[in-house]
């Protein structure tokens, strides 16, 4: 429903028991939110279950937004499950909301497992979900679905590839990945591996259009680690990294370039702990130094330490920001110190880093990004390596994914170059059938996107939502009238005005304001007197006409007419 269909206009095909049928609901159309659905001989496969983060722009109020899975919840008893290919939000982050709607077990290798039984246990939902630990590059089934998580390299261990088998043809979902030759955690891309299933046959490929721009080689975690250690050995005060705490390679190497240059290295936000914890409950990090806390570190002098901190997005309640605020209780910047954002900016939040990044530099503390100093690589596939994976798969059909529409357009111009016979287009909500020639879109089901506003999940749509975006960026207006009995005004009417008339500079244009409802309510026809509904609206109008001139802005107004 993402393009602004109601429920009722959408046109859902019939579902072909025969048939292979592919449905996003989120992630083709926009970065994040990931969720596909497969279906063939009346069951349903769901591929991740992830969430975006809102901002105050677009949905002010709004911290998570996931998708509305609708659609599945009404087939549910046709549903066998939910495969989750890695760690990240995008990914992930919607299953401890939904899945109690969903009612089927979850699929995932064992740090992904991990990960998740934390998630649930800290939302308090960890009795309703049963978790299945599959190991990767070994078959399973699931319903009618042969099944194969097959080993990626990403940033973040144990991101797998998706090969769904079925009676009608073989798709591979590629999720999230990158063919990085030096990964540091979990083995390199299994190239011959990729070529034997392409052998086997690929009908359809569902790939990750995230980084298609990028023609250049995307580098690797290797080349990071060796980077980190050479810069650290350069810098003589306090060193800060902001990194995502899913990637754990770069906590790695972080933690290994502090003890190469006689530094100790401390973790500074929950979020990394919790995801530092998982790695070594399963076997990872081994070669890591001990973290110390952020209230240990405290007692070390600035040149002997470096702190990995969650925020480097800009979020407003995470370290970084609480540092740059001075607001944290044990880590504090001074000029001279040195923080490095070891991460890419998601597209949306470029104001929020930008932010952080001058309270910083206000204080003297000197900035490296990746465009300084080879901090960070991208964790998706440029165009060589999407290439490459083409060349190995030899896919009939493409159909891009994870990537708003331009990423999408690209990356089907790259499927078309490479001779791929039919590239399809679809978005979230499209019902993509993939065994037919030629494969196309036959029709839409109920997508969109649901909004955690507190502790309950609405449509972003809503009404609701709608009035709180309008109250952010037009201002929100109350007018209560005492009118007697015939109408007329009973006292000067009482208006609040808060985001757009300041009592104490704007007192002339309040005044006009009373005047103009005075003069609104003097001139009112008869049956408006008599209707408290009807003189409501008419004020209503009059009000956002007089802000209209005054501001050439459009408040929400709302009119509460007593009478006495």
């Amino acid at each position: 429903m993402s393009r602004g269909e109601t429920q009722t206009e959408i046109r859902v095909p019939r579902f072909e028991k025969d048939g292979l049928y592919c449905v996003p609901l989120g992630g083709a159309g926009e970065i994040g939110m990931n969720a596909t659905l497969y279906g063939t001989a009346g069951r349903w496969l769901l591929v991740d279950l992830g969430l975006m983060f809102g901002n105050e722009r677009t949905s002010p109020g709004v911290d998570l937004i996931l998708p509305d899975t609708t659609f599945i919840e009404e087939r549910r008893e046709a549903l066998e499950g939910i495969v989750i290919t890695h760690v990240h939000e995008d990914h992930i982050g919607a299953v401890p909301y939904l899945i109690a709607d969903l009612e089927c077990p979850v699929y995932a290798s064992p740090f992904t497992a991990a990960f998740l039984r934390r998630k649930l246990q800290d939302e308090g939902v960890m009795d309703e979900v049963t978790i299945i630990e599959v190991p990767q590059n070994e078959a399973f089934r699931v319903g009618p679905f042969e099944l194969e998580l097959v080993s990626t390299t990403h940033s973040t261990p144990e991101a797998s590839h998706l090969v769904v088998r079925t009676s009608r043809g073989t798709v591979f979902h590629t999720a999230d990945w990158k063919n990085d030759p030096e990964p540091l955690v979990g083995p390199p891309v299994d190239e011959d591996r990729l070529r034997e299933i392409g052998d086997e046959g690929v009908l359809a490929l569902v790939g990750d259009s995230t980084n298609i721009f990028n023609k250049e080689p995307t580098g690797s975690e290797g080349e990071v680690r060796r980077s980190l250690i050479e810069l650290f050995g350069r810098l003589d005060k306090r060193i800060l990294v902001g990194c995502f705490a899913s990637n754990i390679a770069r906590v790695e190497s972080i933690a290994i370039a502090a003890r190469e240059n006689g530094r100790e290295v401390a973790l500074v936000g929950r979020s990394l702990w919790r995801m530092v914890e998982t790695a070594r409950s399963v076997g990872y990090l081994k070669d890591a130094p001990r973290f110390l806390t952020d209230e240990e570190s405290a007692q070390l002098p600035r040149n002997r330490v470096v702190h990995i901190c969650t925020g480097s997005q800009g979020e407003p309640r995470a370290a970084l920001r609480r540092i740059a605020m001075d607001a944290h209780p044990w880590v504090r910047l001074d000029s001279g110190d040195t923080v490095l954002f070891s991460s890419r900016v998601i597209p949306g939040n470029e104001r929020a880093v930008l932010d952080v990044q001058n309270e910083l530099a206000r204080k003297g503390v000197s900035l490296i990004t990746a465009q300084d100093a080879l901090i960070h690589v991208s964790g998706h596939p440029g165009a060589r390596e999407v290439r490459a994976l083409y060349e190995a798969l030899r896919p009939q059909i493409v159909l891009p994914v994870h990537g708003e529409p331009m990423h999408l357009n690209e990356h089907a111009a790259e499927a078309h170059a490479l001779g791929a016979r039919h590239v399809l287009e679809a978005f979230d909500g499209d019902v993509a059938r993939l065994d037919v020639s030629p494969p196309s879109v036959v029709g839409r089901v109920f997508s969109g996107r649901l909004a955690l506003d507190g502790e309950r999940l609405i449509p972003l749509e809503s009404e609701l939502l709608r009035d709180r975006r309008k109250m952010a960026f037009s201002g929100s207006l109350v007018v209560s009238l005492l009118l007697d009995r015939k109408g007329h005004l009973r006292g000067e009417p009482a208006v609040s005005a808060r985001g757009l008339l300041d009592p104490r500079d704007d007192d002339e244009d309040m005044d006009d304001l009373y005047q103009e409802i005075a003069r609104i309510v003097a001139h009112a026809k008869p049956a408006e007197r008599q209707d408290d509904r009807l003189m409501a609206e008419t004020v209503r109008i009059g009000v956002r006409r007089f802000f209209r001139i005054l501001q050439n802005r459009k408040p929400m107004v709302d009119v509460h007419v007593f009478r006495a």
